[in-house]
Parts: C-alpha cells; sequence; structure tokens
C-alpha cells in the first residue's frame, strides 16, 4: 500500500482510513468480530484508524482499544468529541471544560497516553473557536494529544480557526474531515482548495453516499438493510440520486469494476484528499473493499463521472452533513415582523 502524508504534519497515513463507527451497538454488537475486522484491515496494510466518543456511546472506542492491544504503535488513531455522551447539556460541543473531560475518557476506553489526531466533530457556534484551540493547544503541549482537527467544518470556519491560531498563537487544526463521494461533491468548490491552500490533510467520509453507492439500491427497489434501517429510508429513495446511480452502473460495467471500487477509487483521486474513511460492518465488507484498494481510474472514467454528477455538486444537500445556523434557524433568516412591516 502506498502511504500518504497527512498535510504538513509529517505523519503518513494509508489511502483508507478505518472507520470504526459500525463496531458497537449502532452497527456490529459483535466485539470479538469486530476486533477481528480491525486486526485483517491492519494486516492488510491500512495504518490509519478513526472512531469518536459518541459511537455507539464510547462502545466503539472500547472495541478498538481492545484491538490495538500490542498493535498501537503501528497505528494512527484519531478520534473526535462534540456530539452528547449523556443528557447533562455539558456532556457535549466543544468548550474548554468539555474537551478536557471529553479526551481524558476517550483515552481511557482506548488504552493508550494519547491519541494521534484529535478532531473537533461538528462546528459549535456557542463557543469561541479561541476557546475550543486554546484547550486543544493545552492537549497537544500535555502529550495526550499529537495533532488536532476539525470535522465537517465550512470553509469560512475552516479560514477563520486557521486566522485565530495565528494571531493567538495558538495550535492550528492540521486536518478536516469533511462528506465526499460522487454524489456529493460540493466540497471540490471551497473546502478542498482551502484544506490545500492551509496544507491540511483531509479524511474524507461516506465515500460510498452513506450506502447509496454500494450499487444495491436502485429505482423501484425496496431496501431492507441495516444501513437502510440506521439513516432512513429517504436517502435510498431520493430521484436525484438514484439517478445519478442509475447512470454509473454501466460506466463501472464497462470499466469492469463493482460500485464500490469505482466510488473509492473516485474518493481519493482528488489531490486535496489524503484518506477516505471506510466503515465495514462486517467482515465481507471489508473484504469487498479491500478488493479495490490498488484501483485507479483513468481520465476517460473520470471524465464520464464529472458529466453524470457535475463537479462541486451534491446531487441533494447532504442530510448529516452540518447545516449553519443562519440556515437552519428561522429567527436567523427572517427580519421580526414589526420591522419587516415598517419597511
Amino acid at each position: 500500500m502506498k502511504y500518504r502524508t497527512l498535510g504538513r504534519t509529517g505523519i503518513k497515513v494509508s489511502p483508507y482510513c478505518l472507520g470504526a463507527m459500525m463496531f458497537g451497538a449502532m452497527g456490529n454488537p459483535d466485539h470479538a468480530e469486530s476486533i477481528r475486522i480491525i486486526h485483517k484491515a491492519l494486516d492488510a496494510g491500512i495504518n490509519f484508524i478513526d472512531t469518536a466518543d459518541a459511537y455507539s456511546r464510547g462502545e466503539s472506542e472500547k472495541i478498538v482499544g481492545k484491538a490495538l492491544k500490542g498493535r498501537r504503535d503501528n497505528v494512527v488513531l484519531a478520534s473526535k468529541a462534540f456530539l452528547p455522551m449523556s443528557d447533562d447539556p455539558n456532556h457535549r460541543g466543544s468548550s474548554r471544560r468539555w474537551l478536557v473531560t471529553a479526551v481524558e475518557d476517550s483515552l481511557r476506553r482506548l488504552q493508550t497516553d494519547h491519541l494521534d489526531l484529535y478532531q473537533v466533530h461538528r462546528p459549535d457556534p456557542t463557543v469561541d473557536v479561541e476557546e475550543t484551540l486554546s484547550a486543544l493547544s493545552d492537549l497537544i503541549h500535555s502529550g495526550k494529544v499529537r495533532t488536532i482537527g476539525s470535522s465537517t467544518f465550512p470553509a469560512s470556519e475552516i479560514v477563520e480557526a486557521q486566522w485565530v491560531a495565528e494571531r493567538r498563537g495558538l495550535e492550528r487544526f492540521r486536518t478536516e474531515q469533511p462528506p465526499y463521494s460522487i454524489v456529493n461533491r460540493s466540497i471540490e468548490r471551497e473546502v478542498l482548495p482551502v484544506c490545500q491552500r492551509y496544507g491540511m490533510g483531509t479524511l474524507v467520509w461516506s465515500p460510498l453516499g452513506q450506502g447509496l453507492l454500494t450499487g444495491r439500491y436502485r429505482k423501484g427497489h425496496e431496501t431492507g438493510t441495516h444501513r437502510s434501517q440506521l439513516h432512513g429510508r429517504q436517502h435510498f429513495a431520493d430521484e436525484r440520486k438514484l439517478e445519478v446511480v442509475e447512470k454509473l452502473v454501466p460506466l463501472a460495467e464497462k470499466a469492469g469494476l463493482p460500485m464500490t471500487h469505482l466510488a473509492m477509487a473516485f474518493s481519493i483521486a482528488h489531490p486535496g484528499v489524503t484518506s477516505a474513511i471506510i466503515g465495514p460492518r462486517t467482515m465481507e465488507q471489508l473484504d469487498d473493499l479491500m478488493a479495490g484498494a490498488d484501483v485507479t481510474l483513468d481520465d476517460d472514467v473520470l471524465d464520464r463521472i464529472d458529466e453524470i454528477a457535475p463537479p462541486g455538486t451534491d446531487a441533494v444537500p447532504y442530510d448529516m452533513a452540518y447545516t449553519p445556523q443562519a440556515v437552519s434557524s428561522v429567527s436567523l433568516r427572517r427580519r421580526p415582523v414589526a420591522e419587516r412591516s415598517a419597511a
């Protein structure tokens, strides 16, 4: 496996990053089987594992911790914090108060004394980014974290964080973890260019479009798989996304590739992408993905994909990505009635 440098950190990582979201109650509750999947991925050359405290409320981290006994030094280990870990309103977010606690909890579950990469899972509009970077800087200086990153941040917030870090003399985000696939290419417009400009590594999530690009979801076909039950059927029934899939299937067949291999090879072909996160729930899914690890797409195939799914566009807005409050909050999109009537 040919390794890539994670931004300008000097850390070498595999083009496929093993995502651990499906290990635990959210996916595969069998710890022994999940550990076997992790070991097989490591044996195949993957040296990059990404998890988060919120994945099955810490269970994923516990599984990864058990799997890495005796192998920790050979793995680039990443985790994340931000999502709720209990009903307590302070057990979430990116405040100093929570991040200092969250990293200790993650280290305990992962049975390690440091994280190679610690990421803020989503932007937190209630916290100054200076507060977050200050806390993360202290975690780096304490040796508990080697480098830090963001996840699913809009380009404007990535830039703001870089500016704040420079002006305040704080550690800066060295990576970004955005969604990216053939059906969701909007990060090509601003996020990837910004990351390249600041020398940030990118580990993209959902390169299979939440399972849509496996080729198993077609027009007129009902879905009853675990992933469709997890995310809901609307995603797999969206006509605009399915139109893209219907055009990609014959392209993959002509190229002599399974849809999964086409989708994964596309996701790591962009020069701004360091690694693509795979999230197998079963050994069979891992075997399928690893069988295509060496696939590269020629310009003719990539040109055809551009025709089917234009660069910089989403088939539809990504329903699991971050939506800024300026869009999601009605009060931020409409002037008060009194002001409107007085205009």
